[in-house]
């Protein structure tokens, strides 16, 4: 077991990436940060070296331009940064919530570490919650996220789950994410991003409103192939057999899971219809697609490739009912 999977925690029932420890309702954040991995803080020093120029020990000198992140309880490096790099704090994620769950109603949900470190999130329930047809359940949530590698800028984004099958997607409108981007060559300021979420989180009603068109649009056999090539099969102009190969596989299964063999898909909403195609793409890449182990495929459903093939499907999926 990696220890990125060692530190996760949960509440209530298992979260879609079936990672780590589950905690009672409504704990401090001091039990989240212990349980969850992030009671452990940023450290920074200048980068070093050594040369050979004085004796067989050398002389140590810094390199002032760059600095070496690294862990307090463990000492283990995470990432060499620029001076101008600006940390955000594992505990900071978690304070992001504070006023939120205390105040408005949200609910920590899961939180955890990734990578031995290099990032780190938070995701709670904001209490919106729709009723698709055939009591197809989508509810909110808010997943902050961010790294120490700059391998991701602190992110929040309104995200949904679909509660059948635990499929996650991100809140888009226009063709983009609703997510909040603070890079870290600038100070995160939590209350500012917040007033930005609030927005976002007004979106939600108009985004559902989409996703029940998905749900109103039959669709035909050869409309389904069509969308699941375009989804599944885009090579960006390269010829690799190999990746065709693993294209090929990828289509049998979204296909298969579109018709029957999917979570939810017997759904009045999903059967024979655009909401089924989407949720065939995001179940696949939540749970089905190939990943070194389940920590890095909650990395690349979020933040990398997977985040990127859900954001395909979704823009396909409104291009059949626009």
């Amino acid at each position: 077991m990696s220890h990125a999977i060692a530190t996760m925690a949960f509440t209530g029932e298992t979260p879609w990436h079936t990672l780590g420890r589950k905690l009672p309702a409504k704990q401090s954040l001091d039990i989240w940060a212990k349980q969850a991995g992030m009671d452990w803080k940023i450290c920074e020093t200048p980068v070093r070296y050594m040369t050979d120029s004085a004796g067989p020990l050398g002389s140590i000198k810094s390199f002032d331009e760059q600095k070496v992140l690294y862990r307090s309880d463990t000492q283990a490096p995470l990432s060499v940064v620029s001076q101008r790099y600006q940390v955000v704090q594992p505990r900071a994620v978690l304070e992001f919530y504070r006023d939120l769950t205390e105040v408005s109603g949200f609910e920590l949900e899961t939180a955890g570490v990734l990578k031995a470190g290099k990032k780190f999130w938070a995701l709670a329930k904001t209490g919106k919650e729709t009723s698709l047809k055939g009591k197809d359940v989508v509810k909110g949530y808010i997943l902050l996220a961010t790294s120490c590698d700059g391998t991701l800028a602190t992110t929040a984004t309104p995200t949904t789950v679909r509660v059948v099958c635990n499929n996650t997607l991100a809140v888009a409108l226009a063709g983009a994410t609703s997510a909040i981007r603070v890079p870290h060559s600038t100070v995160f300021d939590a209350q500012l991003v917040k007033r930005q979420l609030g927005i976002a989180v007004s979106q939600w009603d108009s985004f559902m409103y989409r996703m029940k068109t998905l749900t109103e649009r039959k669709v035909k056999s050869h409309e389904s192939m069509n969308y699941f090539l375009k989804v599944m099969c885009q090579t960006d102009g390269h010829s690799d057999p190999a990746a065709g190969l693993m294209n090929e596989r990828a289509l049998k299964k979204v296909q298969a899971m579109y018709e029957g063999k999917g979570r939810g898909a017997d759904l009045a909403s999903a059967s024979g219809t655009a909401w089924g195609l989407l949720n065939a793409v995001t179940e696949y890449v939540d749970h089905e697609r190939r990943a070194r182990n389940q920590d890095y495929r909650m990395d690349s459903a979020w933040f990398g490739a997977g985040a990127n093939l859900k954001q395909r499907a979704l823009d396909h999926a409104m291009q059949l009912v626009a």
